[in-house]
């Protein structure tokens, strides 16, 4: 495994796997791994012939009184998690390769029909960051696939038009949530969850779960499923910001059954987004 902090490496060292007709996969994270990132790696590994993982905390996508400063950096363990699983190659630039220049005035990359809805509404800016430092990935490492978790729907459905917007020759993978063995969605922040609210955290999966099949069996006032499941999680100790059924491509109210179920709820300290999709052929 390789490890690659500097661009111009980066990309002579890919110019060679280029030329023995290789197929790039990228994989970026933001480190602290956990079985999830494992298995978007996982995924590209069965998906092209060579896999990029990139670390970087990137800045920009962190609105203001979050946790940039104090987001764990994990990266002797990650880099072991990345050997372990035979990775071709790690990149791990630091904020002046990546931002050259002043970050806070830098070209930046916007998504309009995303970027102000659900997560956008409550991190305004959040989606911004996410669509540059991807853009900016994109251009350095130019990988043919690229693979983002489904847990963060919003953001895979962001890079998704991101990439048809802009022409961007990448295939864009989805690789399904990772849970805990009680339903909760494997995530970073999961380590601010104190062990009280670790045991209720669950509810939230099992709130859009509930909704699916209340779904599945027919049920067609999405507005009152809604209301229901945020007074079920209120009741529980969750502040929810959202609980929504939405199409699953757009986000927009639905006009089928294609759907999905998006909810972010904070529980203490941690803020946990997860979601359910429904299909009409389920």
């Amino acid at each position: 495994m390789e490890r690659i902090e500097k661009i111009n490496v980066l990309r002579e060292k890919l110019s060679l796997v280029r030329k023995a007709d290789k197929k790039i996969a990228l994989v970026p994270t933001m480190g602290n791994l956990h079985e999830g990132h494992l298995s978007l790696v996982k995924l590209a590994q069965s998906l092209a012939d060579y896999v990029v993982v990139s670390i970087f905390v990137n800045p920009t996508q962190f609105v203001a009184g979050e946790d940039f400063e104090n987001y764990p950096r994990t990266l002797e363990a990650d880099l072991e998690y990345l050997k372990h699983l035979n990775v071709d190659l790690v990149f791990i630039p630091d904020m002046a390769e990546v931002y050259p220049g002043d970050v806070q005035i830098t070209t930046e990359v916007v998504v309009p029909e995303l970027d102000s809805i659900y997560c956008g509404e409550y991190r305004p800016g959040h989606f911004k960051g996410v669509a540059t430092v991807v853009c900016k990935l994109f251009n350095i490492v130019q990988p043919e696939i690229a693979v983002f978790g489904e847990k963060d729907y919003q953001q895979l459905l962001v890079i998704r038009s991101l990439v048809k917007n802009l022409n961007l020759p990448i295939d864009i993978y989805g690789a399904a949530t990772m849970r805990e063995t009680d339903g909760l969605a494997m995530s970073s922040r999961n380590m601010y969850l104190n062990e009280t609210e670790r045991q209720k955290a669950p509810v939230l999966y099992k709130a859009l779960m509930a909704v699916a099949k209340s779904i599945k069996r027919g049920e067609s006032n999405y507005q009152n499923l809604e209301k229901n499941a945020i007074s079920s999680l209120k009741n529980a100790g969750f502040k929810p910001e959202y609980f929504s059924i939405c199409d699953s491509k757009t986000l927009k109210p639905p006009i089928n059954q294609d759907v999905v179920i998006v909810a972010a709820a904070w529980l203490g300290k941690a803020r946990l987004i997860d979601n359910v999709a429904v299909q009409s052929y389920d």
